[in-house]
């Protein structure tokens, strides 16, 4: 458990900036699947695709009802949670702000990378 102190509010509100501002950017989350998919499938361009991918997280009413049931087990601190969506909220934001004037072909190729890196890290543990 997390002491509420200065660094671990800063910690949490940093976790969820970078959640937010590569959600902002790639619209991570369900993007992992949903921006590759309309990129290639849709023929979305990067902006388009992870534009419409965060949009469909805009109400997560399955990420709430998810939230309950960890919350019911005891596995789920709502303080924590917060000082992340708090994050996220900034991240998201200037993620967002950036991607939108970002050449298209460059945000495919960030995105390839951010996904090798991601594997990568899972593969070594």
């Amino acid at each position: 458990m997390l002491d509420y102190g200065m660094t671990a509010t800063l910690l949490l509100l940093a976790i969820g900036a970078g959640a937010g501002f590569l959600s902002g950017i790639f619209g991570i989350g369900g993007g992992i699947i949903i921006v590759p998919a309309l990129i290639f499938f849709a023929r979305f361009n990067p902006q388009q695709a992870a534009g419409t991918s965060l949009g469909a997280m805009m109400l997560p009413l399955g990420a709430a009802i998810g939230a309950l049931t960890y919350y019911r087990a005891g596995h789920l601190e709502w303080r924590n949670a917060l000082l992340i969506a708090g994050g996220m909220f900034a991240g998201a934001w200037l993620g967002s702000r950036i991607a939108t004037s970002v050449d298209g072909t460059l945000m495919r190729k960030g995105f390839a990378l951010l996904l090798l890196f991601m594997a990568w890290k899972m593969w070594r543990g």
